[in-house]
C-alpha cells in the first residue's frame, strides 16, 4: 500500500509537505504539480478519516445505532451512506448494544474524533443524552426518536398503528390481543400503542387486552403461549415485526394455523416477512429513505443550512397472508 512516506520520497520533499498538500495547505506551485504527479501515477488515494481528524472541518459523519443485527438499522444505515457518499462525507458507525452506558461513550467519543456531525438511532432520550449533546457542541440528528430540542427524522408510528388498528378492526376481528415492548422506547412502546388504542376505542364491543415483551424474537416465543391460553384471542397485533415472528413460531408450537385459528400482524415491513408462511401483513416503514432524509438533514445541520425540526417519515399497510376475516 503507498503510503504519504513513499509520496514524499518519490517527489523528493518531506512528509509534511505532502500533508500539508493533502489538507489544502500552502505548497509552491512546482511542488504541488510534482506532488499531484506522483499521487496519480501511484494511484495513492489519501486516508480520509486520518486526514479529516488533523483538518479544521471533518468529513466524518458519526452514527450510534443500537444493535447491529437489526433490519431497520442495517436498511437504515445503507440509506445513510449512499447518500452521505455522494455528498462527499463518511460514515462511522458506533454499537452501543442497547447499553446506555456505552451509547453515552459514544457520543463523547465521536466528538473527541473531531467528527461533523452525529446521527443516533435512539430507544430513547434521557437526561444523559441532553447533557452529552449540550457539552459536545456537534450537530445531532434523532433518527426513530422525537425531541423537542433537537431535529430528528420519525416514523409516523401512531398513524401506522392506528391505521393498522382500522384495518383489523374491518377484518371482524373483535378480541384482540396487542404484544407491545416498553414504555420507555416513545416511538415503539408509547405511540404504536396510543395510535392502536385510538383505533379499537371507535370501534364498539372490542375486548382488547395489552401485554409487554422484549424486541427479541425467542422471549415473543416464550411469552405468546400464554396470550392464547390466558385470553383466546383471534389476533395478535405485533409491535414489530420480528415479535410477530416469535408469535407465529409459538402459535405453530401449540398446533394453531395462521391466520385460519389465529391471525398475527406486525409493524416494520423486514424482508423476511414476505417470505414466511404466511406472509405477515404489517405496517411497513421505508427505513432506507428515512436514512436518505438524516444523512441529508445533518449535512444540512453541518453547513449551517435551516431544517424542520420533526421530518416524517412514510409508511403504508402491507396486507399479506397472516390475517383472516372473522364473521359473526
Amino acid at each position: 500500500m503507498i503510503t504519504i512516506a513513499d509520496i514524499a520520497k518519490l517527489s523528493g520533499v518531506a512528509k509534511s509537505t505532502v500533508s500539508r498538500y493533502l489538507n489544502g495547505g500552502s505548497v509552491g506551485e512546482k511542488t504541488s504539480k510534482k506532488i499531484e504527479s506522483v499521487i496519480k501515477e501511484t494511484g495513492y488515494t489519501p486516508n480520509k478519516f486520518a486526514q479529516s481528524l488533523k483538518a479544521k472541518k471533518t468529513n466524518i459523519i458519526g452514527t450510534i445505532v443500537p444493535r447491529l443485527d437489526s433490519f431497520a438499522t442495517s436498511q437504515t444505515l445503507i440509506g445513510m451512506d449512499d447518500q452521505l457518499r455522494e455528498q462527499g462525507y463518511q460514515l462511522v458507525i458506533s454499537n452501543s448494544s442497547q447499553d446506555l452506558d456505552r451509547e453515552i461513550e459514544n457520543i463523547y467519543s465521536l466528538a473527541k474524533q473531531k467528527v461533523a456531525g452525529i446521527i443516533l438511532l435512539a430507544t430513547e432520550i434521557t437526561e444523559r443524552h441532553i447533557e452529552a449533546f449540550d457539552n459536545i457542541q456537534v450537530p445531532i440528528i434523532l433518527v426513530g426518536q422525537e425531541h423537542t430540542d433537537f431535529h430528528s427524522v420519525i416514523h409516523d408510528d401512531y398513524q401506522a398503528a392506528y391505521e393498522l388498528g382500522q384495518y383489523i378492526l374491518e377484518k371482524g376481528h373483535r378480541r384482540i390481543a396487542y404484544l407491545g415492548v416498553s414504555e420507555r422506547d416513545i416511538a415503539v412502546g408509547v405511540k404504536r400503542k396510543a395510535g392502536f388504542m385510538k383505533a379499537v376505542s371507535e370501534q364498539p364491543g372490542c375486548e382488547v387486552q395489552y401485554f409487554e415483551t422484549s424486541f427479541k424474537i425467542e422471549d415473543a416465543i416464550k411469552n405468546v403461549p400464554n396470550i392464547i391460553k390466558s385470553f383466546h384471542p383471534t389476533i395478535i397485533a405485533c409491535a414489530t415485526d420480528n415479535i410477530a415472528l416469535g408469535a407465529l413460531k409459538a402459535a405453530n408450537m401449540e398446533g394453531l394455523t395462521v391466520p385460519d385459528q389465529l391471525s398475527i400482524t406486525g409493524f416494520g415491513g423486514y424482508d423476511i416477512t414476505k417470505i414466511t408462511f404466511p406472509g405477515i401483513t404489517t405496517a411497513k416503514f421505508f427505513y432506507k429513505e428515512a436514512g436518505h432524509v438524516a444523512a441529508m438533514n445533518i449535512v444540512k445541520l453541518v453547513n449551517e443550512e435551516q431544517i424542520e425540526k420533526t421530518t416524517l417519515s412514510k409508511f403504508k399497510i402491507m396486507e399479506q397472508e397472516s390475517v383472516d376475516k372473522v364473521i359473526y
